[in-house]
Parts: structure tokens; C-alpha cells; sequence
């Protein structure tokens, strides 16, 4: 941490900042080092991102409880890719920025090489709270205070006026002169001043210690500047695009965020050769990703609605020509299909996962519908799952309807855990069901009538208006 935000707090944790243990600022050698990296996760899954750092780079992560967020070291070498305001105006002369712009500088390096970079100064999509790693300029925190997640306002400023003298490099007539902006995220209701103030007065004062120009929208630097009650977080942002939308071309309605595709992907633990099916894949954000990141699994994408299966198409026509321009040659393993979700054209026993997003009964469908649909879908996702293996990840904020119907099935489905996640505010859940051994026709289940007509069509007028 390099700053508590409390009006009591705040010298204290300027001082931390400058303490020599900052694990940041120790540096191995001349040429190798270590910093803190901090990456932002969909909230809920940030045991399993934890998981995730520790299988692909050995290192322990730090959670940040409840706000999406955790932070790990990695060296170097291993780099894979009012009072309270005036505290901010001092704290940026005081910071150790040396190491972290150092990662931000070989970041930009290694993309340059692989070529993701495709010109320009900066990005132009203003990054989401949810998805971009930041490499810290101190790692030295304090523990969260046991809380609710609050939802995150990002506000940006470009800090005092803009200054056109040379950069804190060795000038030249001909140097580049670096812009930046700081982005804000506060969340809390015991501050004495708003994001736009912290991030102006903390962007003056970085401006006039390195002779920067602000710029907010052609920068090259972005600074974060997150702010959780008394814990001050200051990081450089690495990813220059949200990564949310990072496979998405075609969107519908209820498109999930790539990332939290991901962290469901990451629980059912996909084996190769494992068959996972999305029988409600709305834009196949799901089978997407998991295609890209688990392909030794096979994937089938599915859904009721024709324009649902096109933008699914068109998206993975999207990635398939992306990977083509990079020299790429094989293709993804999914295919595409429409179907009745209530009838699956699929063998008894045949499918290893079944991951979906379940209609919330807001944009899509009705709470009503869905204690009908829900039950329905639960049988016919048993008939189709290995007995004694198969699993199920499914997304719905329809809690109550959603815990009925597992009641009901009960003899074919098993809950293992729930993670709740924030879906565009929402409060919803994923919810992890273990096939049980029974043989499907042989329980009190399996003859479950509904109590009228499933109608899970979405009229296809009303979807294009939403669309």
C-alpha cells in the first residue's frame, strides 16, 4: 500500500510508502528485479485467479477481499508479459517508480516483438475496472477491512494544465514527450473527497514531478489510482484495452464478460478430450473462450434463438480469421448448433461439462417462465451428462427458482459450492453440480412434468429491438 485515504491515516501511509522493505523496490540485481503485479478479476473469483498465478507462475497471491483484486511478485526475469488531497499531491515525489516503469517499459517491448502493438500513442478504449493489470510502484499493504463489495465508479482527470517541456529522461530536441493519464476507482463513504479530486490533484502532482502532458485519450502511461476506504493502491496500467470483451465481436443482450467466462471455465476444470456443452450460448462467449484457452476439450455451442446462433457464427468466424492473420492454421475446437434446450440432440451420457449463463428472467424470458424452464433444463442437462462424473457450471440470479428445481432433481444433481459474482450489478451465482451415479430413467425425477407448455423462445421482434 503507498497511502491511507482516512484523515488520520493519510501521513502514516505516505511514510509506509517510502519504507525500505517494500518488497517492490528490492532489487536482485542490476538487471533483474522484482515488483508487485496487481490484476483485476470479476469479483467472486479471486481464490480461483489466485489458483491461477500460483499453477502458471509459482508465486503466492495476495486477495484483496471483495473487490476483485489481487496481487502477486514476479521478477523480472520471470516477465511474461484538502488534507487528505494534499496528500496526494505529495505522495507521487515520494514513490518508488523506478522498478515499475521499468516492467512498463519491457511490456511495451515484448508486445512490440510479438506484435500486438498496432501503433499509436495509447489506447483508445477507456480500460474497465474489471479487467486490467497494473504493476504496482510499491507493494506494501495493509489487510482489507472485512466488507461488502461496493460497486466501482472510475472516474479519470488529466490533472493540472498541460506542460510542454521534456521529460524527466535525457532531453533531447527530438525526445518524445510521454502523456498520461490518471484513472481513479474510490470505493467507500468515509472520504472527504470525490474520485475526480483525488485523481486531479495526484495527476497535477505526477505532472509536475516528471514533466508529463496529460492527455486522456492518445497516452502512452496510464496510472491507477484505486482507492478502497483506507487502502491506496497506485499501479501503471500494462493492458492497453479491456480484456473483457477481448474475443467478442458480435454482441447480444446478456454477452458475459470474457473474463468471468474464464473463472467459470476454471472451476468445472476441463480435461482433454472432455465434450462441454453451453445449451443456452446467447453469443458463445463461453465455448469461446473456452475453445482459446482449454482446446484440448471439444465444445459445443448451442441455442433456441437464430439470431443467437449467428452472432455465435460471426464470432467465431472473428477468431478463426484473427488467428489466420497470425499465421495460425488450425481450427477451434467448437462447433455451432440451434436446437430446443428442453430436447438436446444429444446422446444419453455422452457430455462430460455442461457450462451455461441461465436466463435471469430480466432481459430474457420471465422469473415466471423459469420455474417451469429451470426444472426442465436440470433434467435434460442429467440425461445428457456422464453419471458419476459429469458436471455442471451454471450462472442465474434467479436464486430462489434456481435452488427449487436442484431440490427437485435432487436424486440426479449434487451441489458442491457456489461462487457469487456481480453481473452488471447484479448479485448472481455459479453454481458447481456434480452428476450423481444414478442412471437416468430409474428415478422419481426423471417423470417430472412441468405444470404447463416450456416456451423458451424469445420473440424474435423483441430480441432485434434489444439487439
Amino acid at each position: 500500500m503507498l497511502s491511507s485515504c482516512g484523515d488520520e491515516e493519510a501521513k502514516q501511509g505516505a511514510e509506509t510508502a517510502e519504507s525500505p522493505q517494500c518488497p517492490c523496490t528490492d532489487a536482485t540485481s542490476a538487471d533483474i528485479f522484482t515488483v508487485t503485479i496487481g490484476a483485476t478479476v470479476p469479483t467472486g473469483f479471486e481464490p480461483t485467479a489466485a489458483e491461477e498465478v500460483k499453477e502458471k507462475i509459482g508465486v503466492d497471491a495476495r486477495i484483496s477481499k471483495d473487490r476483485g483484486r489481487i496481487y502477486f511478485p514476479v521478477s523480472t526475469d520471470k516477465l511474461f508479459q484538502e488534507e487528505a488531497l494534499s496528500e496526494f499531491q505529495q505522495l507521487a515525489s515520494k514513490l518508488p517508480w523506478t522498478n515499475a516503469l521499468e516492467v512498463w517499459k519491457l511490456n511495451g517491448a515484448l508486445k512490440k516483438k510479438k506484435g500486438h502493438r498496432k501503433g499509436g500513442s495509447g489506447a483508445k478504449v477507456k480500460p474497465n475496472s474489471e479487467t486490467s493489470d497494473a504493476t504496482t510502484a510499491s507493494a506494501e499493504q495493509q489487510e482489507l477491512p472485512e466488507a461488502v463489495s461496493v460497486a466501482e465508479g472510475q472516474i479519470t482527470s488529466d490533472g493540472s494544465p498541460d506542460v510542454e517541456s521534456g521529460t524527466q529522461e535525457e532531453a533531447t530536441p527530438k525526445a518524445k514527450l510521454i502523456k498520461f493519464r490518471v484513472t481513479c476507482n474510490r470505493a467507500g463513504d468515509k472520504h472527504s473527497f470525490s474520485s475526480n479530486e483525488a485523481a486531479r490533484d495526484f495527476g497535477g502532482a505526477v505532472q509536475d514531478f516528471f514533466q508529463w502532458k496529460a492527455d486522456m485519450t492518445k497516452f502512452d502511461i496510464e496510472v491507477l489510482l484505486n482507492i478502497h476506504n483506507e487502502e491506496v493502491v497506485i499501479g501503471i496500467a500494462l493492458t492497453e484495452e479491456s480484456l473483457h470483451r477481448r474475443n467478442i465481436s458480435h454482441f447480444g443482450p446478456t454477452t458475459l464478460r470474457s473474463t468471468l467466462c474464464y473463472g467459470m471455465l476454471r472451476l468445472c476444470n476441463p480435461q482433454p478430450s472432455d465434450v462441454i456443452v453451453d445449451p443456452m450460448c446467447g453469443t458463445g462467449a463461453i465455448p469461446l473462450e473456452g475453445a482459446i484457452e482449454f482446446n484440448s476439450a471439444f465444445y459445443i455451442a448451442g441455442d433456441n434463438n437464430d439470431m443467437a446462433v449467428k452472432r455465435t457464427v460471426n464470432n467465431v468466424c472473428h477468431i478463426q480469421k484473427r488467428r489466420a492473420e497470425k499465421g495460425s492454421v488450425s481450427a477451434l475446437p467448437i462447433d455451432t448448433v440451434q436446437w430446443d434446450l428442453c430436447s438436446l440432440p444429444i446422446r444419453t451420457s455422452s457430455v462430460d461439462i455442461i457450462i451455461t449463463d441461465m436466463p435471469f428472467g430480466k432481459r430474457i424470458g420471465s422469473r415466471k417462465k423459469n420455474w417451469d424452464l429451470y426444472p426442465s433444463c436440470l433434467r435434460e442437462m442429467a440425461r445428457v451428462c456422464r453419471p458419476g462424473s459429469g458436471k455442471a457450471v451454471l450462472l442465474t440470479q434467479d436464486k430462489k427458482c434456481f435452488a427449487k428445481a436442484v431440490s427437485r432433481m435432487g436424486g440426479l444433481w449434487r451441489k458442491l459450492f457456489t461462487v457469487w459474482v456481480n453481473v452488471g450489478g447484479l448479485h448472481a451465482g455459479v453454481y458447481l453440480l456434480q452428476r450423481t451415479g444414478a442412471v437416468f430413467g430409474q428415478t422419481p425425477e426423471d417423470v417430472y412434468e412441468s405444470r404447463g407448455t416450456v416456451n423458451t423462445q424469445v420473440d424474435e421482434k423483441q430480441e432485434k429491438e434489444r439487439s
